[in-house]
């Protein structure tokens, strides 16, 4: 069974964002900098792609972040 792992809502995000691969249906990896969080701490983006859930909702240029813990959905790129 896949990691069941958490989306969360931010309305603090520019973009989407989730540091687990298997999230992706597909990607593109490649470092494209970096991503700031609210704490000023860096994390490094190592590709971008696009996600499905159950329901087959497909999302769009979300980044594949290094070490990120949570995976953020962006309410203003939604």
């Amino acid at each position: 069974m896949k990691n069941m792992q958490l989306w969360y809502l931010d309305n603090g995000c520019s973009k989407h964002m989730t540091g687990d691969k298997s999230k992706f249906v597909n990607i593109t990896f490649k470092q494209e900098g970096h991503v700031i969080y609210g704490d000023n701490n860096k994390g490094r983006i190592l590709g971008r792609g696009s996600i499905q859930d159950k329901s087959n909702l497909l999302i769009h240029d979300v980044l594949y972040v290094k070490g990120l813990k949570h995976s953020l959905l962006s309410i203003s790129q939604l």
